[in-house]
């Protein structure tokens, strides 16, 4: 697809994804308010999904697609492992699709034989019932997205308040045409390769210029590259998004990506004048309920999951 067609989505993706996933979180989170109208059909769904602190205790499936669609039956990864811990806890968004969250905990513990980084600090997957977020991304909706910070997990444990206000690393110039050279390093980029070279990722996205960088380090072997696509934000994180799980026929798989590289005139696309200063579109409207698969109302209402 032409990029100039995404000037005022991706606009939106730096505002609403990227910089919200750098806002600071609270060790003493407070609950949302309970709503007036919970049932007026013209209210946002994800005034409800954002209220929803425990799984649907229903059977583990993706409903929909990844930015209009729910989880049945999430789990959750732990917020400490070995080679793993998870950020921004008072968000709420580790959850996801089991095979979502064992493909984190395995991938995470390869992670020193991949670029000798002790393992990955986790950025938001899913709420725990999926669907719209009241802050941040527009997908991550049905439990099979998860976000990576581009830091390295320390050799030591965070504590709760670091957790909470640290930043992750941004590794991309200030200018947005390429990756800062004091920041970006040959281990971010074996770090991409081998999230990309898993079966099961369908997409991987970065900041375009992490993907000028990409291009120009892949080598020889580039069937990778395909996978890995340019979008604005993602510059402190990369998002890895998985394939549809075989036998969910009511999730919505994306088309596979375009044939080659993606490193050529479709990336330089990216970064011309229209897309590097792009014009504000006008905000879509939240999504309602009626908006979402007739599915997403049996997870919404579904008793607490274990």
């Amino acid at each position: 697809m032409n990029p100039i067609r995404f000037s005022a989505i991706a606009l939106a993706l730096v505002i609403g994804g990227s910089a919200a996933a750098q806002d600071k979180g609270t060790v003493n989170p407070k609950p949302l308010p309970p709503l007036a109208n919970p049932d007026d059909p013209k209210l946002a769904a994800k005034e409800l999904f954002g209220r929803r602190t425990t799984p649907a205790d229903l059977r583990s499936r993706s409903i929909g697609g990844y930015a209009r669609g729910c989880v049945a039956g999430a789990a959750a990864i732990p917020v400490d492992g070995e080679n793993w811990q998870v950020m921004r806890l008072s968000r709420n968004r580790n959850w996801g699709h089991p095979q979502l969250i064992d493909f984190l905990q395995r991938f995470a513990t390869r992670l020193p034989s991949i670029n000798g980084w002790p393992g990955l600090l986790v950025g938001d997957i899913s709420q725990p019932r999926g669907g719209p977020m009241i802050t941040g991304h527009a997908s991550h909706q049905i439990g099979l997205d998860a976000d990576i910070w581009l830091t390295p997990m320390p050799n030591r444990r965070l504590s709760r308040a670091e957790r909470e206000e640290m930043s992750a690393t941004n590794v991309v110039r200030d200018d947005w045409l390429d990756v800062d050279p004091n920041r970006w390093t040959p281990q971010h980029t074996a770090l991409i390769r081998a999230a990309a070279q898993e079966r099961s990722v369908a997409r991987i996205f970065v900041n375009p210029a992490i993907k000028k960088a990409l291009c120009r380090e892949a080598g020889a072997d580039r069937g990778w590259l395909g996978k890995v696509r340019p979008m604005w934000g993602h510059n402190y994180h990369f998002h890895i998004r998985l394939a549809c799980p075989a036998g969910d026929a009511a999730c919505s798989d994306q088309d596979p990506p375009p044939g080659g590289d993606g490193c050529g005139a479709e990336l330089a696309g990216w970064f011309t004048p229209q897309m590097l200063n792009p014009k504000p579109g006008k905000p879509r409207p939240p999504l309602t309920m009626a908006q979402l698969p007739n599915e997403c109302r049996g997870v919404l209402a579904s008793p607490d999951g274990p």
